[in-house]
């Protein structure tokens, strides 16, 4: 069985402020603030990847007020790795298949 993993999520997620995001979001509901205050990210800049983040559908939002707040979707995060599980069973048994050279 041959599997793909989806390679614009994974585009998304390589940014590594954006996979410290994710990795902050997975542990609890934030605003932006927050994220602020614990990436030392500037806003504007840590705005431009959460629009990233929530244009790919990993996080959705939730207004509060005047704040918004981000909470990540672990149906996202599951289905990707799901495929990295498949990817992994594929190469389990593709060990023992080895192309022939010309």
């Amino acid at each position: 069985m041959m599997t793909s993993v989806d390679t614009e999520l994974m585009r998304v997620l390589g940014d590594p402020l954006r996979l410290r995001i994710v990795t902050l979001l997975a542990r609890e509901t934030l605003c932006t603030t927050h994220l602020v205050e614990e990436t030392g990210a500037r806003q504007t800049n840590l705005s431009n990847h959460l629009r990233v983040l929530r244009e790919a559908g990993v996080v959705e939002t939730e207004p509060c007020g005047r704040f918004t707040y981000y909470k990540l979707r672990p149906d996202v995060i599951a289905s990707l790795a799901g495929q990295f599980a498949e990817l992994a069973a594929s190469a389990r048994t593709a060990a023992e298949n080895k192309r022939a050279c010309p």
